[in-house]
């Protein structure tokens, strides 16, 4: 038998032996975020629950409440100390910009994990509050709103309903990370799920679904907008028609207050600003930049901003007092723009930075970020690309004690000193497996990262 014969022969072996596992569910794959890579793994989805149930069902019971003494007459009333107050308790930290409060963090990498163990599919991150990380996922046919414990990733409470979103090119689970607000957590599903609950023990205190109370269609890739806490309300992003594009409700009942503008929604977040001087809801949807009065959801401003297939998926960046930085990709790029009076003109626009379905992170008059998948950096003033260098696939960054941490698409960490100069990349190292597109969260000097089916913390500080 010929070379080549033989080599034919072994192809087929190993096409026939990859179809095999394939149909029987042993063998899975998924695309990478340019479309043209693929991730393999190995088990079926079913074998992922149950290895998630079975760690669940490992964890010791919470301890049985312990009966209260009965105090002496003379003995002073003592109370517990407050839990740590936290502050990541929004979708990539409290501004919505990625940069955590830590003014110094350990830069001996690598990191050995506090805790790591299975989770629940789906691409929310995490918040935190009273010691408690907080995330949804995805657990068979349901959606899954968990909460853990913080120093020892103990599964303390979840609260579940049906829903089940399933996507090919992206993949299945819920999308949006929760809000933690004065004691309640507010909750976004794939499918519209909004639900408030009781951030201590789980419980259902308003629920709704905002696309058929608006009358809206889900997108293509999922509901990923994050509930914003403004005031006494909570906003929505159904993309709705005839004013029920964003919503605000009230965040005590679910009781809707007001609803603005026509778009079609895109993958954003709101966020709260403070633009020319005046307090505003900053949002992008499938078409352009808006700027909402919060207490009426009035249009301030807005500015066109147009994707392939109106996918609008990156935070914007307030930069000053009157400028934003726009990013995406999707074959169109960064551009800032000036808001002033209510009206927004441009300064400049180009393709040096398009972050596809993560964000950029701004220091010292530079934006640092994935332009698709190699990071780049480039300066905010004219737009001017200073470096483009580390391929990290489709991943995401954060910023804490003065550096970049960058989680790959494959789920290696990566810690990197900015400078406009060039990439200093200071260490790297594996710290989950498979596919991650979830943004990282840092509170109280723990950085906790997941993808669909790992999860896993580390003391950074």
């Amino acid at each position: 038998m010929s070379w080549l014969k033989k080599i034919a022969l072994a192809l087929l072996i190993v096409i026939l032996a990859i179809g095999g596992l394939y149909a029987t569910g042993l063998l899975r794959f998924e695309l990478a975020g340019s479309g043209s890579n693929v991730f393999f793994s190995f088990g079926s989805k079913e074998s992922q629950i149950e290895k998630l149930e079975a760690s669940r069902g490992q964890q010791p019971p919470a301890p049985a409440p312990t009966p209260e003494p009965v105090p002496a007459p003379a003995a002073p009333k003592t109370e517990a100390p407050p839990a740590p107050s936290s502050y990541w308790t929004d979708f990539r930290g409290p501004n919505r910009d990625g940069i955590a409060a830590e003014k110094s963090i350990l830069t001996n990498w690598p990191l050995k994990p506090i805790w790591k163990q299975p989770i629940g599919g789906g691409y929310a991150s995490f918040v935190f509050g009273e010691g408690r990380a907080y995330t949804i996922e995805q657990r068979r046919d349901k959606e899954f709103i968990a909460a853990y414990d913080v120093k020892t990733g103990k599964e303390l409470w979840t609260h579940s309903y049906p829903a089940n979103f399933q996507e090919s090119m992206g993949g299945d689970g819920p999308r949006a990370t929760p809000t933690y607000h004065s004691g309640r957590l507010y909750s976004m599903g794939a499918t519209g799920e909004m639900r408030a609950l009781d951030a201590k023990t789980g419980k259902v205190i308003w629920s709704k679904n905002i696309l058929s109370e608006n009358n809206a269609s889900n997108l293509t890739w999922g509901m990923c907008a994050a509930p914003l806490i403004v005031d006494n309300m909570v906003i929505a992003q159904p993309g709705g028609s005839n004013s029920n594009s964003v919503v605000a409700y009230d965040k005590e009942t679910g009781k809707k207050i007001w609803g603005s503008l026509d778009d079609q929604q895109a993958y954003t977040s709101p966020m709260l600003v403070t633009l020319d001087g005046k307090r505003q809801i900053l949002t992008v949807t499938a078409k352009r930049a808006v700027g909402l009065e919060p207490e009426s959801g009035k249009l301030l401003w807005d500015y066109p901003w147009t994707t392939q297939y109106d996918v609008n998926a990156s935070q914007p960046i307030l930069v000053g007092g009157n400028q934003i930085l726009l990013t995406a990709g999707y074959g169109h790029g960064a551009g800032l723009i000036t808001v002033a009076n209510e009206k927004a003109t441009k300064v400049w626009e180009n393709n040096r930075m398009k972050n596809r379905f993560n964000s950029s992170i701004q220091f010292e008059g530079h934006i640092y970020g994935l332009d698709e998948s190699i990071f780049s950096c480039v300066r905010i003033s004219d737009g001017e690309q200073m470096w483009k260098a580390g391929r990290y696939g489709y991943g995401q960054v954060i910023m804490a004690g003065g550096h970049l941490i960058v989680v790959t698409e494959q789920g290696e960490l990566v810690l990197v000193k900015p400078s406009p100069k060039e990439l200093v990349e200071v260490a790297r190292f594996e710290a989950i497996s498979g596919k991650t597109w979830n943004v990282p969260a840092i509170d109280q000097g723990i950085l906790i990262v997941r993808n669909a089916a790992e999860m896993a913390a580390f003391r950074i500080q």
